[in-house]
């Protein structure tokens, strides 16, 4: 209106209306998206699932940080799943009370309406023809309560019984502390566990004794006293040249260094398939898609790749008519 009162802008039949339309509805539209997401942020629903999930992310999160460092030994980060499975049960046990009772002190602070929890659960659409279901059951049970078994149905899905077992027994080969993890029961478990490097009941006994013979080495040999880790242990093994005297314990270390790496590239693997095989792209050959997530995966290696090396190398792939 300013630029038209001032000539700015020329008025006239079917100027100025797509702009002056188009910005008025744009402005109204956030206007009512934004009040109805703040009506939704000042909602008992909110407030509840947000406190709960700071009670259930606060025990996650620690848990992810230490998985995410390298430098942590794995006796203490399968203790530290084992604590974060207990406090996620202790949650579930004991913690709907005391979380109740903050959410309600929140709402009362910053004056959110609190809902009778003796009253039939309504989700703000409609309710629940016939059901007997209120507030209380509704919060405690089909929130509360399930929310908290799906964490602790991925946690156990991701470290069952069976492979927190093996990562312990992994753990016996470390070095750390004059090798005081070291147990040869447990190591002998993990060994026969892979049938294609010790098939026979035979290998599995020169591994034994071949054991009893190295832990005796290693300890007193002064060049192993202050290794951290299974892979220091490895690089020394090979400089020392104990790799050739005790080669199917190199073996068995060389089993444990692979099988982290192995799981997060399965792990990496399905994930890049989901991006890049969609529906719309349901169709591509087994080549193309392998192709594919290799060039995906492994992008940080390709960018150091030029575009001319890239056509060359498809220009000597087989004659052309013309040069690419």
């Amino acid at each position: 209106m300013e630029a038209l009162a001032e000539g700015e802008l020329e008025s006239g039949t079917s100027l100025n209306q797509e702009v002056d339309l188009g910005e008025f509805e744009s402005d109204s539209d956030r206007r009512a998206e934004a009040i109805r997401i703040l009506k939704w942020l000042k909602s008992f629903d909110f407030v509840f699932c947000l406190h709960l999930m700071i009670d259930i992310l606060g025990v996650t999160d620690h848990l992810n940080t230490i998985l995410q460092r390298k430098d942590q030994d794995i006796i203490n980060v399968m203790n530290q799943v084992s604590s974060s499975k207990k406090a996620i049960q202790e949650i579930r046990d004991i913690g709907w009370e005391p979380l109740l009772e903050k959410v309600t002190l929140f709402c009362a602070k910053n004056e959110v309406k609190v809902v009778d929890l003796e009253y039939e659960y309504f989700n703000g659409y409609s309710r629940r023809r016939g059901s007997q279901v209120n507030n209380l059951h509704h919060y405690q049970v089909d929130v509360f309560k399930e929310v908290i078994d799906m964490q602790l149905q991925e946690l156990n899905h991701c470290f069952n019984e069976a492979n927190t077992n093996l990562f312990f027994c992994i753990a016996c080969l470390c070095p750390s502390e004059s090798f005081k993890a070291f147990d040869l029961q447990k190591i002998m478990k993990m060994a026969s566990l892979y049938l294609e490097e010790f098939p026979t009941e035979y290998d599995l006994r020169v591994l034994e004794v071949e054991l009893g013979n190295y832990i005796k080495d290693v300890r007193e040999d002064e060049r192993f006293n202050d290794l951290k880790s299974i892979g220091d242990l490895v690089k020394k093994m090979v400089e020392e040249k104990k790799h050739i005297i005790f080669p199917k314990i190199y073996l068995l270390m060389k089993l444990a260094l692979i099988l982290p790496v192995a799981t997060a590239s399965v792990e990496r693997a399905f994930s890049a398939m989901k991006l890049i095989k969609t529906d719309i792209r349901n169709k591509m050959s087994d080549r193309f898609l392998s192709d594919s997530l290799v060039s995906y995966m492994e992008k940080n290696v390709l960018k150091g790749i030029g575009n001319d090396a890239i056509v060359t190398m498809f220009q000597d792939i087989r004659p052309r008519r013309v040069q690419l």
